[in-house]
């Protein structure tokens, strides 16, 4: 007698494949998609990591003060180093995409970056334009081993925690990078309005060659992830210095809250997803 096809047990797929593909599916959920929401609040982040930095170093241990704090810039760049660390850390452990770590990591990143730019700038006697030639190639060197070891740079994907750590590297250089772009500008004669109108026009540029041309999405990305913290970093500093420097002369701290709580808001209401990932549909077959 026939048995019904019914009856024919189905292969199983052995239990490691599936967890392998589930866990693959998790650590690539946790980058946001890159949306124009996405590019507000990063804008407002690194505005936020220049204020933030600025009222550690500045205002608290008073580096620009007449009685500074011995090493101020050292000691703010330990202090947010070892915040960015553990929260990269703790990204990098994660299981899924969460906005409120995520995002957290952005704001340490560009707070680090901003006083690791100024103690490379002033502590260290290079000056702006050797800070940036500095930084520059510790972004470039960044990216350059980072495809060498996986084969592309393209945050879409980063896969496991090797990726993830050239992610967050290449990140921290090229906010601390634009720091020191928005402060070079700025001090050249531009100020910090013109600063910030030369950044915000080069950031425009970018996306008419994202939407008219085949231009390298990947390349575009990081030109701009890298022109935003400038511009942030300008408009921060438009807010926080004295009006004889062209600025608002804002409390740092005061300043600093507000754009906390600006980000907050936006986090909660614009849709938080993460981003669409080559093979993330496979992977949760």
């Amino acid at each position: 007698m026939r048995r019904s096809d019914a009856s024919i047990p189905l292969p199983l797929r052995p239990e490691n494949q599936v967890t392998e593909r589930d866990h693959v599916a998790e650590v690539l959920s946790k980058v946001p998609a890159v949306t124009l929401g996405f590019w507000i609040i990063k804008i407002l982040a690194t505005t936020l990591g220049e204020t933030g930095g600025d009222s550690v170093t500045m205002t608290w241990l008073g580096e620009t003060t007449a009685q500074p704090v011995a090493n101020g810039y050292l000691i703010g760049t330990a202090i947010f180093g070892v915040l960015l660390v553990g929260l990269v850390w703790a990204q990098i452990q994660a299981r899924r995409f969460n906005p409120w770590l995520y995002w957290a990591t952005i704001v340490a990143s560009t707070t680090c970056g901003t006083t690791l730019a100024d103690f490379a700038d002033r502590s260290l006697g290079i000056g702006y334009p050797g800070g940036s030639i500095l930084l520059l190639a510790c972004v470039l060197g960044s990216l350059f081993a980072w495809y060498r070891t996986v084969g592309t740079v393209d945050v879409n994907t980063v896969t496991s925690p090797r990726e993830e750590t050239f992610y967050w590297i290449t990140i921290t250089f090229s906010q601390t990078l634009g720091t020191a772009l928005g402060d070079w500008i700025a001090d050249a004669g531009l100020g910090y309005s013109g600063g910030a109108l030369v950044f915000g026009a080069g950031l425009a540029v970018l996306a008419v060659l994202y939407f008219t041309t085949r231009f390298s999405h990947v390349l575009l990305f990081w030109a701009a992830f890298i022109l935003t913290r400038p511009l942030g970093a300008t408009v921060g500093d438009f807010l926080d210095k004295p009006v004889a420097k062209g600025g608002l002369e804002m409390s740092r701290p005061i300043a600093s809250l507000v754009l906390a709580v600006a980000i907050i808001i936006l986090i909660v209401v614009i849709p938080q997803r993460p981003g669409s990932h080559p093979g993330q549909a496979e992977a949760a077959v």
